[in-house]
C-alpha cells in the first residue's frame, strides 16, 4: 500500500506540474495586454521623460543665448578678445555638455567668432553697447541670468544632470565675476 501511495503522489505531482505549464503557455489569442498598473507606469515614465527633455531644452537654450551674447560682444569689440574669448570657449563647452545636438559656432582662424551661429534662433540679438565697459557689464548680466536659470532648474533635474547644472551655474557666476569685479583685482 505504501508503494501505491507514493506512486499516486508522484503521478499527482507530475500531473499538477503539467497542468501548471499548460496554463503558462499562450493560447494563440494574441499578445498579452498590459495590466492597468503597467499602463500607468508606462504613462508616468513617458511623462517624466518629456519633463526631463523640456528641462534639457531650457538649459541648452539658456546656455546658447549666453554663447550668442559672447559672440555678439566679441564681434562688436575685438579688443576684448583676450579677456572674453576664454569665457566664450567655456560657454560653448557648456552648451555641448548640457545636451546640445549641434556644435557651437566655431571661432574663425583669427580668433573672432563666426558671424552666424548654428542655433537659428528667431529672436533678434540684442545690440551690443558701443562702450566696451558697458558691453562687459551687460555680458556679465547675461552670464548671471544664465546661471540663475540653471540654478532654478536644479530641483526638477535628475541627480546626474542636476550636478552638471550646478557646475555650469557656478561657472556662469564665475564668468560674471571675471567680467566685472575680476578686472579690478
Amino acid at each position: 500500500m505504501t508503494t501505491t501511495g507514493r506512486r499516486a503522489v508522484l503521478v499527482a505531482g507530475a500531473s499538477a506540474a503539467a497542468a501548471a505549464l499548460t496554463g503558462c503557455t499562450s493560447d494563440g489569442a494574441g499578445p498579452r495586454r498590459p495590466s492597468a498598473a503597467e499602463e500607468a507606469a508606462a504613462r508616468e515614465a513617458e511623462r517624466v521623460a518629456r519633463a526631463e527633455a523640456a528641462l534639457r531644452r531650457r538649459a541648452v537654450t539658456a546656455s546658447r543665448t549666453l554663447l550668442e551674447r559672447y559672440d555678439a560682444t566679441l564681434a562688436a569689440h575685438p579688443a576684448l578678445h583676450a579677456r572674453v574669448h576664454p569665457l566664450r570657449t567655456s560657454a560653448a563647452a557648456h552648451v555641448t555638455a548640457l545636451g546640445e545636438g549641434d556644435r557651437p559656432a566655431p571661432a574663425s582662424p583669427s580668433g573672432t567668432p563666426a558671424a552666424a551661429t548654428a542655433s537659428g534662433s528667431a529672436a533678434p540679438a540684442r545690440a551690443v553697447p558701443a562702450d566696451p565697459k558697458v558691453a562687459l557689464r551687460e555680458l556679465a548680466g547675461a552670464a548671471r541670468a544664465a546661471s540663475d536659470a540653471h540654478t532654478a532648474e536644479l530641483l526638477a533635474a535628475p541627480p546626474e544632470y542636476a550636478r552638471l547644472l550646478a557646475s555650469v551655474a557656478a561657472a556662469g557666476a564665475a564668468h560674471a565675476y571675471l567680467l566685472t569685479e575680476g578686472a579690478r583685482a
